[in-house]
């Protein structure tokens, strides 16, 4: 235990200045939004979740793995969140990310194991196949959610989910083409959430946290692992002599 509390510290450190700065940017702005508005438990959450959530996401532009309990802790704020704006299809968003994301970095060991040194990159075969794929959860999902539940916005609500569902497969997979899938997300989060508040559903906070992840989203085509051979040389560097490190102790 000792030992994994010491994985997770380490996973914290050592990423890219300007992820950290986006970090306490949106720290800032989420704390000005809660104190402008009612505090509830709802809202209350909802902070909790977006500053977990973009801790999550810049770990996983950073290529690091705490995103783990990261994100399986946002998705619970989240959940309640999007449940509360009876936005009923940004709940299995949450559920697919924690299956997707969160579960494998917390249950294999080999996931864990210097991940920037596995990034790869679509083939056309594979560009095909997300394509596709990401069509057809948006219009099965569109229909069934409109269908089956109140969403009061059926067809905003599948298009977040499906570019979000195909991009934490692709995530899971160690592709960094997922970049474009959540750039796209992030848009469509975005006008998802600023929908939602219009309307009364949710609180300003989930669109500037959409907000956020699309900044860190075009900031990964620049800093991160994922995309600059300089840093994912380094990053492979950092975690082959932390791994020799623990050898050594043991």
């Amino acid at each position: 235990m000792k030992h994994y509390i010491q994985f997770l510290s380490h996973q914290l450190k050592g990423w890219p200045q300007q992820n950290y700065y986006l970090f306490f940017f949106s720290l800032g702005c989420q704390v000005m939004t809660l104190v402008g508005q009612q505090i509830t438990l709802l809202t209350v959450l909802t902070f909790i979740g977006t500053t977990l959530g973009v801790l999550c996401v810049l770990a996983i532009n950073a290529a690091k793995s705490v995103n783990g309990w990261l994100g399986v802790l946002s998705a619970i704020c989240f959940i309640v969140t999007g449940f509360a704006a009876k936005n009923y299809l940004s709940i299995f968003e949450q559920l697919s990310y924690v299956l997707t994301l969160d579960i494998p970095v917390l249950l294999s060991a080999s996931w864990n194991v210097n991940m920037a040194s596995k990034i790869r990159r679509f083939n056309g075969k594979s560009w095909a196949i997300a394509l596709v794929s990401t069509v057809a959860v948006y219009l099965i999902s569109g229909w069934a959610i409109g269908a089956f539940t109140d969403d009061p916005r059926p067809w905003i609500d599948a298009i977040s989910f499906a570019i979000s569902l195909t991009a934490g497969i692709i995530c899971f997979l160690r592709f960094n083409n997922q970049y474009i899938w959540w750039i796209a997300s992030g848009l469509a989060q975005m006008v998802l959430w600023f929908i939602s508040f219009r309307q009364g559903s949710a609180t300003l906070a989930m669109f500037i946290n959409s907000s956020v992840y699309l900044i860190n989203d075009v900031l990964a085509f620049t800093v991160s692992p994922w995309y600059n051979k300089k840093e994912r040389a380094r990053v492979i560097k950092q975690e082959t002599a932390y791994a020799a490190s623990l050898e050594s102790t043991n």
